[in-house]
């Protein structure tokens, strides 16, 4: 079977789970024999032939490029403050909005990709349901849209109606839609009034095993205990939650470390209440990590917490137990769905998540037992069956 498929990023040029999502699913897909052509927005020469060298992409996805600035979880506004500092000249070959651009990145994407062999349209998330609406049009090929995240939880509840439209189209034209939860489904279902008949769940996998996993990094803070945030630095992530239960803890904990991983558009607010609420001290803010780097803060913490307004799935969460760092999350989240050893608060009640977060630290035989059993439940996790699950929606939908 041969899938074409439209996505916003491919590692390493990624900002988010999005990206590592899709390059586990395409490795986890070329083990099951299927050849998959990933259309990618923008992906630099330099860093293309550095990838492939270094982790065999072209063993099991052909990338297509199409020039384009647009990245993921891009709002408007982030994409007019990129656009203004392009020079003039640049600025011709680009939309002058967000939608603008989604549209020229469409067009693009179709044209280089109409002479491809394919059996399935697979498209990822808002950016690319247009693209694969036109290829579906063309080919009269089954369109499997997939939803990684809505337009009401990058916003916190808020979306921009156009691109909360666009949305809807995109759902209601596929002939299947795959959420990564059963938490997702029922937003989609809610929020897009999508027929649940064509919805299927298939819940995030990650690598069995990695030498990253193996870093064995050890705490700057020999004498502290680390609580990590790590995810972007908006308001789909809790970062406010976050500096509201690390004042909490820090009455009971005062030598508690908070490393706070990441940027966004909320990062200036973060840092001025961790300055108002005096935790400077406290908090060590790393800037935005990649590769290595993410393994070792996961290793260097004693607890990650994910304090999300709404999470789709969460991959990170599935990041740190392979790690071996016990996670609190977000009852709003998917992962929360398919893990049992973690904390699991709702993000609003930063109260309980104090409490947890204490306790933890403060009891060490309650701290090692989670954290064995985090590691033993980790062992669960692997990219095949994902893969296996997303094979059999494909071999359903050419069925209908």
């Amino acid at each position: 079977m041969e899938i074409l498929m439209f996505g916003w990023e491919f590692p390493p040029m990624k900002s988010g789970g999005l990206g590592t999502a899709c390059y586990d699913l395409c490795k986890g897909l070329f083990k099951q024999g299927t050849k998959v052509t990933f259309v990618v927005p923008r992906l630099p020469k330099t860093i293309k032939s550095n990838f492939v060298k270094l982790l065999g992409a072209n063993q099991y996805a052909k990338l297509t490029e199409v020039d384009s600035i647009l990245t993921p979880y891009m709002t408007s506004n982030q994409y007019l403050d990129v656009y203004d500092n392009l020079d003039v000249a640049t600025k011709q070959n680009y939309g002058k909005n967000l939608l603008a651009e989604v549209k020229r990145y469409t067009q693009a994407a179709i044209k280089i990709t109409e002479n491809e062999n394919f059996d399935i349209i697979h498209v990822h998330d808002w950016m690319t349901y247009e693209a694969g609406q036109i290829a579906k049009e063309k080919s009269g090929k089954s369109l499997v849209a997939h939803i990684h995240a809505t337009e009401f939880d990058r916003t916190g509840g808020n979306p921009n109606m156009e691109i909360s439209h666009k949305e809807y189209l995109g759902l209601n034209a596929a002939d299947m839609i795959i959420a990564n939860s059963e938490y997702t489904k029922d937003n989609v279902i809610k929020n897009y009034k999508v027929d649940a008949d064509k919805l299927r769940v298939v819940h995030w996998g990650i690598a069995e095993d990695s030498p990253s996993y193996h870093l064995n990094a050890e705490s700057p803070f020999k004498d502290s205990k680390v609580v990590l945030f790590l995810g972007r630095v908006t308001i789909q992530k809790g970062p406010d939650y976050f500096v509201d239960m690390a004042e909490k803890v820090k009455k009971y904990v005062p030598n508690v470390k908070f490393v706070f991983a990441g940027d966004g558009d909320m990062f200036p607010k973060i840092v001025d209440q961790v300055m108002e609420r005096d935790l400077a001290e406290n908090f060590v803010f790393t800037g935005f990590l990649r590769g290595e780097d993410v393994h070792k803060a996961f290793q260097m913490a004693d607890l990650y917490a994910m304090p999300s307004v709404s999470e789709p799935f969460g991959l990170v969460a599935l990041e740190s137990i392979k790690n071996g760092t016990p996670v609190l999350l977000s009852k709003q989240s998917g992962v929360a769905e398919v893990l049992t050893n973690a904390f699991k608060v709702n993000f609003w009640d930063v109260d309980e998540m104090a409490n947890k977060i204490v306790s933890f630290l403060n009891h060490p035989a309650l701290s090692h037992d989670l954290k064995a059993n985090t590691i033993e439940e980790a062992k669960g996790f692997n990219l095949d069956d994902p893969a296996k699950k997303c094979l059999d929606c494909y071999d359903e939908v050419k069925k209908w």
